[in-house]
């Protein structure tokens, strides 16, 4: 597998590391030896970098992710995030910083995630939310540097709120954060004015989340599908955008068909690949639930890079629709 670095220091990782969302049970019921045999799979291929969250079911996601590690005793790069108490999210601009993220509750957290993970030191702990509000003076940054002084974090990052994309941006000038986590797909292609060449500039590491927006740039989604009232994409293709979004989904079929590309080029297969080869981006975290998938996904860095025209053709796809993720 090719590797890229983490950041100014960090680690050597591939280009797909393993999204573990699903893994909490917020996508569909999930079983929990499903999970082990995708992420001991995604090992066995070589996987270098495993991200999840406190907020995925919990911790559960963690928990069955260090047990993966342990059993195999693997040593790869471990993300994790730490969530704001609670309160709106992303946080309003009337939120206080000092009662979403207070020093003794992120080093309370932190030690959270480090027995969830079964581990001494996590590779790179990222806030999972922000609000513009708190850039000029966000102190939690300086919490997570002491944390990093201690040998408890190797690299501080940070996950872009949903509707605000660009309030990092004077985090990463700042460089508070060695790592920034970006929504960046065929539909929402915004990172791409700011975030990204600013990321080569400073050196920051950028990994790339919803590379397949929920899974509709799977193609696997019909009009009248049906998600669980447990499940994320209940509310976020909620009333008529999942149709909307498929009727979407089939132009960027036709311009892979005119491309003639070849029939292994598959709509995620494309989609995979022109968000991992990016200007800018370390790598793509598209969410693994089973075996199955991984084996999808990991084929994707053997394929070699979509011609450039194509890359061209597909940037006309960039969907300015709002931020889905509050629900309708």
């Amino acid at each position: 597998m090719r590797t890229r670095a983490l950041g100014r220091s960090g680690p050597q990782i591939g280009p797909i590391g393993f999204g573990g969302w699903a893994l909490g049970g917020q996508w569909g019921p999930q079983n929990d030896e499903d999970s082990i045999r995708a992420l001991h799979l995604a090992l066995d291929f070589g996987e270098l970098l495993i991200d999840t969250a406190a907020g995925y079911g919990d911790g559960r996601s963690e928990r069955v992710i260090g047990k993966a590690l342990k059993e195999k005793a693997a040593r790869v790069t471990v993300a994790t995030k730490t969530p704001p108490l609670p309160g709106p999210w992303p946080p309003t601009p009337w939120c206080r910083l000092e009662d979403r993220y207070p020093e003794s509750y992120l080093v309370a957290n932190v030690e959270e995630r480090l027995r969830n993970l079964q581990v001494d030191r996590i590779d790179l702990l990222q806030l999972h939310t922000w609000t513009r509000a708190w850039n000029e003076n966000p102190k939690p940054f300086e919490v997570l540097a002491r944390l990093k002084r201690e040998g408890k974090i190797g690299l501080v990052g940070i996950c872009t709120p949903e509707q605000d994309q660009n309030s990092v941006v004077d985090l990463m000038k700042m460089g508070l954060v060695d790592v920034v986590q970006v929504i960046f797909n065929l539909f929402d292609q915004e990172a791409a004015a700011e975030i990204l060449p600013l990321a080569k500039k400073t050196g920051t590491g950028v990994l790339v989340r919803v590379p397949l927006d929920e899974g509709s740039l799977a193609g696997k989604y019909t009009p009248n599908h049906q998600f669980g009232p447990d499940d994320f994409r209940h509310r976020y293709f909620e009333g008529d955008r999942l149709a909307r979004t498929i009727a979407r989904t089939e132009a960027i079929k036709t311009d892979i068909a005119e491309a003639n590309l070849g029939p292994e080029w598959s709509l995620p297969r494309v989609a995979l690949r022109y968000a991992m080869d990016q200007e800018g981006v370390t790598a793509i975290i598209p969410g693994m639930r089973n075996a199955d998938q991984v084996r999808a996904n990991f084929q994707v860095d053997q394929m070699g890079p979509l011609p450039e025209f194509l890359m061209k053709r597909l940037r006309r796809h960039n969907w300015l629709r709002g931020v889905w993720y509050g629900g309708k």
